[in-house]
C-alpha cells in the first residue's frame, strides 16, 4: 500500500484503485495507464514538479495528452516564472519515482495547483504513488484534500 493510498483510506475518501502491468520499455506513463485501463485521455491527469523563480517547488496536476503551460502555472501561484524540476529533486522531494509521481501522500506538502479542466469531470485518474498504479476519485475531493487551486494549465 503507497503513501497516497494509505492517506486516502485514513481521511475516508472515497476512491477506486486501479492496476496495470506497467511496461519499462514505456516512458509515457500517463498515456500507457489510458491505453492498459482503458480510460478516457482528459481524466488521467499527470502529476508534474515545478520549480519557481525564487526555488520554490509547486505541484501541476494537467491531462495526460496536454502539455503544462509553465508561465499559467506561474501566474496561478504569483511567481514571475516556472520550470520543470530535475527530476531527482521531484523524487527526494516526493517520495516517489518518476512516473510514479502522486500528488497524495508526498514526503513534503506541497502548493498545488490542478488544471480547471478537471472541474468538469465526474471522476480524475491520477498515479497511486508507483508506475502501474492508478486512483480514481471525484475531483472535488482531490483538490479539498490537498488543498489545492485550479487555473488554466493545459496546452493541447
Amino acid at each position: 500500500m503507497t503513501p497516497a493510498i494509505r492517506l486516502l483510506k485514513r481521511e475516508a475518501i472515497p476512491h477506486e484503485v486501479l492496476q496495470y502491468t506497467h511496461d519499462p520499455k514505456v516512458a509515457a506513463y500517463g498515456e500507457e495507464a489510458v491505453k492498459a485501463l482503458g480510460l478516457a485521455p482528459d481524466s488521467v491527469f499527470k502529476t508534474l514538479l515545478a520549480q519557481l523563480d525564487d526555488g520554490r517547488l509547486v505541484v501541476a496536476l494537467v491531462p495526460v495528452m496536454a502539455t503544462l503551460d509553465l508561465k499559467g502555472l506561474a501566474k496561478a501561484v504569483g511567481a514571475r516564472k516556472a520550470r520543470m524540476a530535475d527530476p531527482a529533486l521531484a523524487e527526494r522531494t516526493t517520495g516517489y519515482v518518476v512516473g510514479g509521481i502522486s500528488p497524495l501522500g508526498q514526503r513534503k506538502r506541497l502548493p498545488t495547483v490542478v488544471d480547471d479542466n478537471a472541474l468538469a469531470l465526474s471522476s480524475i485518474h491520477v498515479s497511486g504513488g508507483r508506475r502501474g498504479l492508478e486512483i480514481s476519485l471525484a475531483p472535488s475531493a482531490l483538490i479539498a484534500l490537498l488543498e489545492a487551486t485550479t487555473a488554466p494549465l493545459a496546452r493541447e
